[in-house]
């Protein structure tokens, strides 16, 4: 059986181990040239010795541990954010105001540190969600190493080693493998002990079934891995036969170990979100501005911190105000405070979270957070074929039958996707009254088969080749003659049981490459024996004699009807159908009364070399045409990519025919489009010289027969092109440029550990339509999200507004630090979140991606937050001023408290208040308290200011929750988006409102916020100066759609004129 070199003793003395053996292509040469490259012999295998030597040359047989960053680095990295290091100043900051507030006040208990504990407390879950993040990226190495083989047969020194550690073997041993086995090392196969083997390698290459290995060498040394047909890769499995090895490549060198490097070198090219580039561009802004505007009030009112007297007319005895000093750093401070967007993380991880749920809803299960924003700016879209634009479910598409008489053929369209027989029809099928030749057909596909489809739940899989299953839900679809004995049928695939009850297998002839055909002999009715064949249709019509008519009679196989055959078979073949005839044979000689091992004839079973001897002089019968088909509704989500701007590219290991086929009936191109430039191998596509040219084609390409690297190149490439890529796969092969990919999308039902560990986003249903929805999602998601980053910072803007026109005007501090903490952290939370609910736009997937290097505030939104801001500032402060100076105001009495009025000058120049002559303040009322000043009137300016202050902040949260309605749309007016689109804000407004009532009449914890009770009147104040924000955007809003309208009005106009 063709044991290449086994009586050949290679001497191992003097070898010196090269590192060429790593490289050397032993595919491409004989097995004596192998066994003379590796000094062994096939029989005696190496001596101990030798194993030690070339142990020290290669190591261990094991994928190499790669030490990833410690807890601490992890913990360390998440700091390393703008954003989140504002947010840490913002926490030592208000921890130091809440300490002095704490102690003013007399309140030195755990209340006074509520806020600087919740900065912290988001900052610690920030950074707990990132390190978990992180520790996952290692998750896809670990799964690598759990396909790998842990025991090997080996033989050494002449003997066998029965489950030799796998670590333990080196280039030169020689393995022996079974059915069962999983590969242990990267091998050359030097001879097959049963006829044939299979090995199922998909998860390396991406082939749907096992395939077949031979021990003959290919003819060129530059081939893919599929084409390695003589070598078996390290973590794949044997499915059936037994044959004998040389290792060739071990640990790191394998095909398993580059994809582990490839992985490891993936994961440390991680690049940040658009979403978080945007966020710490924003953050180092922020940072120069607060400086800027902190540094601006404190030059404002520099001239308070020091005093002097003129003396003959020169400046003498200066004194400098530490008090002053202080009070007006503590203003500064407190406008950083209001300018930080404390609660903006916490929020983005609630939205994201949100998302999470929403997609898995549609089956897309998020594994990164990040990643949900990402999906919306997705521009293309790198999806695999088989299983994800195809139902991975082989199908019967056409038959072919013979006719009455010689020349002529009958042609069957075949109906369904699926492996359910009841999916689907033929058409113009004689229903109950099946000819002899339909007949046959039917019993061949049945009998001749190997495979079997099994129901689960509502889901019918295969077990074997898929082709081989999608010929036995043939055999179901075309059913049973007419009078038809199905007493033997039972339940489940009753046909093809009836055909193998009637026809009962007594020897099979294995496929193999060479002749391209598998047969089996079986029982026929008559006594004897009858040989079915199925296989290449070429192949069969080689080795056929004859041809069997529609009535059963036969007649000799002319070269008009071989024509005939080969023209149909020519068309089937163009539409990408993968073609298996079927044929038999009555006359078998010895093999007539074949019934078992025991038999004479049995001996010629055993050489493979014999079978094509067997199966000649068959009798043609027909062919079927087969394919993967296309899921429904593919078609209709990739148009939805192209309204969407987004590039769909087919990356595949099948070839181009088939791959081409798919594409034009799914819509990837365009009818009639010419396709020549846009379809190309992956090896074509690393040999062109500008490959970024190439990719820059405009529509639908399509690379074929491609390999991992190939992936990982044009990931690479689109990514330097600006490009944010969604990269679909399911097997090992794939996870590097899973890992690559902005967006890694791994296959649920079909994919390995390794590619789901590996990628950002798993399909549940493996459905490209699904990547499609969630890009959807994923585009709404970020809407939502610049609508409350738009709220959010519009109403800090507000609060700095706020500080900064009180240092300007020299009143009195009208909001304190823990006051706007409370602000942002806690009354702006909820409505900032429910925002995240916002509906999505009706042509969110009719607009082109957003570039990831879009600015997340142009300068048009930008104004519109200065303006709005700018009246924030105005409202807190000026409802300040009116409590002082006004008794009434838009005819709402003011004056029942009975506090005393006081002019504007009196209160920009509040400090001067001891030099006033006569200055007296009457007691005044709030809830239930009173607030006299009679042993010191100037205090009416700092304790005396609580209703003030309460009013500054009550108009600040009414404000910001109006703001919130007017985040429903960026452009759109609440008259067309009313606040009902969204019931969750409403509820989340009222959830602020009721905390702020909290804080109000609850009397402990309006002291710790130095607030008090507000009356009837006063709250109609307060909603009197808030409502006008609403106005105020509304006409901001008509002035950008104005402003929009015209911008495409004068890019439609130019659009025709050229």
């Amino acid at each position: 059986m063709g044991k290449g070199g086994q009586d050949r003793r290679k001497g191992e003395a003097g070898w010196e181990p090269s590192l060429s053996v790593s490289t050397y292509p032993a595919w491409a040469r004989d097995v004596p040239e192998c066994e003379e490259e590796f000094k062994v012999s096939a029989d005696r295998g190496l001596s101990s010795e030798e194993v030690l030597r070339r142990r020290l040359v290669y190591g261990s047989n094991e994928l190499e541990k790669h030490s990833g960053p410690s807890i601490w680095q992890l913990i360390l990295e998440q700091f390393n954010d703008t954003l989140v290091r504002i947010l840490l100043l913002a926490a030592v900051v208000s921890f130091v105001l809440a300490w002095y507030d704490g102690d003013e006040g007399g309140e030195m208990g755990i209340t006074a540190f509520v806020e600087p504990l919740v900065i912290f407390l988001i900052l610690i879950v920030n950074a707990a969600v990132g390190v978990w993040q992180e520790s996952n990226a290692e998750m896809a190495l670990e799964a690598l190493k759990e396909i790998q083989s842990e025991h090997a047969t080996v033989r050494r020194a002449g003997k066998v080693v029965p489950n030799l550690p796998a670590k333990e073997l080196v280039p030169g041993d020689i393995v022996e493998l079974r059915a069962g086995d999983k590969v242990p090392a990267d091998m050359r196969i030097l001879y097959l002990i049963s006829s044939t083997v299979r090995v199922e390698q998909g998860s390396l290459t991406g082939e749907t079934d096992a395939v077949n290995k031979t021990h003959h060498k290919i003819d060129t040394e530059d081939m893919d891995i599929q084409g390695k047909e003589c070598m078996v890769f390290a973590g794949t499995t044997v499915v059936n036969g037994t044959c004998i090895c040389l290792v060739t490549q071990t640990g790191m060198n394998t095909e398993i170990g580059k994809v582990h490097s490839q992985i490891h070198e993936a994961s440390q090219d991680d690049v940040e979100t658009p979403l978080k580039k945007k966020l710490n561009e924003f953050g180092e802004s922020l940072t120069v501005i607060i400086g800027l505007i902190c540094a601006l009030v404190w030059l404002i009112n520099v001239k308070y911190f020091f005093t002097w007297d003129y003396v003959d007319g020169w400046p003498r005895n200066f004194k400098f105000s530490f008090e002053k000093c202080t009070y007006y750093f503590e203003i500064a401070v407190a406008l950083a405070v209001a300018a930080i967007p404390e609660g903006l993380p916490a929020v983005i991880t609630t939205c994201l979270a949100l998302g999470t749920r929403k997609m898995a809803q549609k089956n897309a299960l998020v594994r990164k957070l990040p990643s949900v924003e990402t999906l919306g700016c997705t521009t293309v879209i790198c999806s695999d074929k088989t299983g994800t634009l195809t139902t991975n479910q082989m199908s019967v598409a056409r038959l072919v039958a013979i006719g009455k008489k010689i020349g002529v053929v009958r042609r069957f369209k075949v109906d369904g996707t699926t492996y359910d027989p009841h999916d689907g029809r033929i058409h113009d099928w004689p229903i109950g009254q099946m000819d002899p030749n339909l007949q046959i057909i039917a019993k061949i596909a049945s009998v001749c088969n190997e495979a079997n489809v099994t129901k689960s739940g509502l889901q019918y899989h295969a077990n074997g080749m898929s082709t081989e299953a999608a010929l036995k839900v043939l055999v179901e679809k075309m059913g049973l003659p007419a009078g038809s004995d199905v007493s033997h049928t039972g339940e489940g695939f009753h046909c093809c049981q009836y055909w193998n009850s009637i026809a009962p297998r007594v020897a099979t002839l294995e496929f193999d490459r060479s002749r391209k055909s598998m047969g089996v002999i079986v029982k026929s009715d008559s006594g004897g024996n009858m040989l079915f064949v199925k296989g290449a249709v070429e192949n069969l019509l080689e080795r056929s004699t004859y041809l069997q008519l529609l009535d059963g009679s036969i007649a000799t196989l002319d070269e008009r009807s071989r024509k005939l055959i080969l023209r149909e078979l020519q068309a089937m073949s163009s539409k990408a159908l993968r073609c298996l005839g079927f044929a038999y044979k009555i006359d078998l000689s010895e093999f007539a009364t074949y019934d078992g091992e025991y038999h004479p004839a049995h001996r010629l079973l055993l050489d493979p070399s014999n079978y094509s001897s067997i199966e000649s002089d068959l009798i043609f019968v027909g062919f079927v045409g087969l394919r993967d088909p296309p899921r429904e509704e593919v078609h209709k989500a990739i148009e939805d990519c192209r309204a969407a701007g987004i590039q769909v590219m087919v990356i595949t290991g099948d070839n181009k025919d088939t791959a081409e086929a798919i594409c034009c009936e799914i819509g990837v191109f365009e009818p009639g489009e010419d396709i020549s430039s846009k379809s190309i191998t992956g090896k074509e596509f690393m040999h062109l010289s500008d490959k970024k040219k190439y990719l820059r084609q405009s529509g639908g390409l399509l690379f074929s027969r491609a390999e991992p690297k190939h992936k990982q190149e044009i990931v690479r490439l689109l990514k330097e092109e600006g490009e944010v890529v969604a990269m679909t796969g399911d097997g090992v092969n794939d996870a590097p440029a899973l890992k690559l990919a902005d967006i890694g999308i791994a296959m649920g039902i079909t994919g390995t550990e390794v590619a789901k560990e590996a990628s950002d986003m798993v399909l549940a249903d493996d459905n490209f339509s699904t990547i499609v929805a969630a890009v959807g999602e994923g585009r709404s998601i970020y809407n939502n999200m610049k609508a409350f980053i738009r709220y959010m910072i519009s109403s800090n803007i507000g609060e700095v507004a706020s500080i900064f026109l009180t240092a300007a005007l020299g009143i009195p501090e009208g909001l304190i630090p823990v006051q706007l903490l409370w602000v942002n952290l806690v009354t702006d939370g909820p409505p900032a979140t429910a925002l995240g609910f916002n509906p999505p736009d009706k042509d969110v997937m009719k607009k082109t991606p957003r570039r990831s290097d879009d600015s997340l505030i142009n300068a048009w939104i930008l104004f519109r937050y200065l303006i709005i801001g700018l009246y924030v500032g105005i409202a807190t402060v000026g409802v300040f001023i009116i409590w002082y100076t006004h008794g009434s105001f838009l005819g709402i009495d003011l004056s029942s408290d009975g506090h005393t009025l006081v002019t504007y000058s009196q209160l920009s120049n509040w400090d001067r208040c001891s030099t006033w002559e006569g200055f007296k303040v009457s007691p005044f009322t709030a809830g239930s308290r009173v607030f006299s000043f009679d042993s010191n009137p100037c205090d009416y300016f700092q304790s005396g200011k609580v209703k003030a202050t309460t009013l500054s902040l009550s108009v600040l949260v009414a404000i910001e929750m109006f703001n919130s309605l007017n985040a429903l749309s960026e452009d759109g007016s609440l008259l067309t988006m009313p606040p009902w689109v969204n019931p969750w804000l409403l509820a989340a407004m009222s959830v602020s409102f009721g905390l702020h009532f909290l804080i109000l009449y609850v009397p402990i914890l309006a002291q710790v916020f130095g607030i008090v009770p507000l009356s009837f009147n006063e709250w109609l104040l307060v909603l009197a100066v808030a409502f006008p924000v609403i106005l105020i955007d509304e006409v901001l809003k008509f002035i950008g759609r104005c402003n929009s309208g015209s911008r495409t009005r004068r890019r439609s106009q130019k659009h025709k004129k050229d």
